[in-house]
């Protein structure tokens, strides 16, 4: 099977096949490396739930466990004289984490997390004036961002009913068109500071067009930002290339950093070598050299590039396992992990397309390109109590209210057995609701 086979092609619905598919999978060995939650309870659990919250991998301990034993044995010595020093702790992703999102070293700073680091991103660039106040987003849009655009508004005194514009998938369509999206900014261009898009729609799975929206936002005049929130670790990326201004993104979905993990920020360097922009200070984005003379020198002088935005040093407890998440990534490579997630999407599409049941749609784009690792599945009848059987079968997705079931097999450590095994249970609960 190549990496662009259509999901309905040469596939089988059998047992056989999908062990012969984990069988041939040069990405096997990885799930031992992860902590399968519930696995010594007797049945495999399936767990489809990384567009939420990403599994531990077993190397987590040690890193961890390196920092404690650092703080035990070197005290605040640690921040110059540990195996890793706190110090400069952020500068050990400069690399890693720029080969990951397909930045330049100096574009990328691990900080924060993912709201915060948005708005001190609009700090920045949302630079409103009575002509030109307007944010355009993408819908349906995750809460958070709805809230902190919102609260950008008000801060400047803006009316969100009036000032932020929302494009929406149209009557009877599920994802987003970009056409849509241009037609907006044929009409309200010049009134449009600020275009921010999700790179992957949580809700739908849809892989938005990013180069297009770069390139469509300068030609209206407009800065763009994206939140990858569901891209970073699903979809290969290439930030410094496609030119947006900013992005921002968790590290606890696909990155496997652990709930509540330090985030990831990118400032493109057209921008980062701007010390005059406009942005809120903290000691920890001034020039290193200088960071402990802030008696001597009160002026806040920034350092250049993404690190330049920091505010405060970073938990080094929260950033730790990052350590671990970005070597794999590194070591695997996003290409190997993009082929297999869309075999495993195509299967699973695939098996729920030839369910005789009419009571699953997926509403996550057909073709693997335009979609990420999950697939969203609106189911039209009693979706609350087909979730929760699901979870009594131990499958552990996600349930989005009115209809919408959200699976993500993930290519580190989920199996094309385990989406054959799901595929069953589904078509079983299909039968027993017609």
């Amino acid at each position: 099977m190549s990496k662009t086979e259509p999901s309905s092609g040469r596939h089988e619905p059998s047992e056989e096949y999908a062990l012969s598919l984990d069988a041939a999978d040069p990405l096997c060995s990885e799930r031992e490396r992860f902590c399968i939650p519930g696995s010594t309870k007797g049945d495999q659990p399936i767990y489809f739930c990384g567009n939420s919250l990403g599994l531990m991998s077993k190397d987590v301990r040690q890193v961890i466990d390196q920092e404690l034993k650092d703080w035990a044995e070197l005290g605040v010595d640690g921040h110059f004289e540990g195996k890793t020093p706190w110090y400069s702790y952020h500068e050990v992703f400069r690399e890693t984490a720029a080969r990951l999102v397909g930045a330049k070293p100096g574009e990328v700073v691990m900080m924060n997390s993912l709201t915060i680091n948005l708005h001190l991103m609009m700090v920045s660039f949302y630079r409103p004036t009575k002509q030109r106040y307007k944010i355009l987003i993408d819908g349906p849009t995750f809460p958070s961002d709805i809230y902190a655009v919102k609260s950008q508004l008000q801060h400047h005194g803006f009316d969100p009913e009036d000032a932020l514009v929302v494009a929406m998938p149209r009557t009877g369509e599920h994802t987003l068109r970009i056409e849509d999206i241009e037609a907006i900014l044929e009409h309200q261009g010049e009134q449009i500071a600020l275009l921010m898009a999700a790179g992957v729609n949580f809700f739908t799975g849809q892989v938005a067009d990013m180069p297009a929206l770069v390139s469509l936002a300068r030609r209206f005049g407009c800065v763009v930002g994206f939140d990858l929130a569901h891209a970073a670790g699903n979809i290969p990326l290439q930030l410094h290339d496609w030119g947006p201004d900013f992005a921002v993104w968790c590290n606890y979905k696909y990155l496997n950093s652990g709930p509540g993990a330090v985030a990831g920020c990118f400032v493109h360097e057209r921008h980062g070598q701007n010390s005059a922009l406009n942005r809120f200070a903290g000691w920890w984005g001034n020039d290193p050299e200088t960071r402990f003379k802030m008696h001597l020198l009160p002026d806040f002088v920034p350092q250049a590039g993404a690190e330049g935005w920091q505010i405060s040093n970073p938990p080094i407890l929260g950033l730790a396992p990052l350590q671990s998440s970005l070597a794999i990534f590194d070591r695997v490579g996003m290409p190997a992990l993009r082929t297999k997630s869309e075999l495993l999407t195509g299967y699973l599409q695939y098996l729920i397309q030839r369910m005789p049941n009419r009571n699953y749609e997926v509403i996550t784009p057909n073709q693997p390109s335009e979609r990420g690792c999950q697939l969203s599945i609106l189911a039209s009848q009693d979706p609350e109590q087909l979730f929760e059987a699901l979870q009594a079968r131990r499958i552990v997705g996600d349930f989005r209210r009115p209809n919408v079931i959200r699976v993500a097999p993930v290519p580190l450590y989920n199996t094309f057995h385990e989406v054959w095994r799901f595929a069953n249970i589904l078509a079983e609960q299909a039968t027993k609701s017609s």
